[in-house]
């Protein structure tokens, strides 16, 4: 990920792509306001997807998918799912409807965040929140805790 990006982007898509800070604090500084959480799901992860990250894999099993909507104001900007081995998800998601990030610095988790690939995704159902058209510009990482992957994290974001 490091270099050139694969296409001109402004700062605030490169950011927001290839940086590894967090991307809902990115969201709050960028629109002024606060990242509200909508949960669409978490349940368990059954590998029937064959568009899971190569990453998922490096998780210990039984594992959980959380999805969620992120939104500032009434604009949704943000869709995310995320993967964790059971027990570090009840370990390090105390309430659902918080960013994950929140909840890890609520805790003080020292972490390290490795973005994986960055990528354009054609999804109707994503369209039709965003109220745009495809593609859509999507990324996917993951965090290591103690040398481990913790989690790991799909974004896609609102051209908003």
């Amino acid at each position: 990920m490091w270099g050139e990006p694969p296409v001109q982007l402004s700062p605030s898509w490169r950011l927001m792509l290839m940086g590894d800070g967090s991307p809902t604090r990115h969201l709050q500084l960028l629109t002024g306001q606060r990242v509200e959480v909508e949960l669409i799901g978490m349940e368990p992860e059954t590998h029937a997807s064959l568009q899971l990250p190569d990453e998922v894999a490096e998780l210990d099993s039984p594992l959980l998918r959380r999805r969620v909507w992120l939104c500032c104001g009434k604009e949704t900007l943000m869709w995310a799912e995320s993967w964790w081995n059971r027990q570090d998800a009840q370990d390090h998601i105390r309430d659902l409807r918080q960013p994950i990030g929140a909840s890890l610095r609520q805790d003080r988790v020292e972490l390290f965040r490795e973005v994986d690939g960055l990528g354009q995704v054609e999804s109707e159902v994503l369209e039709q929140r965003f109220s745009v058209s495809s593609p859509l510009w999507c990324r996917h990482y993951r965090f290591f805790k103690g040398g481990r992957v913790l989690t790991v994290i799909r974004e896609v974001f609102s051209p908003a």
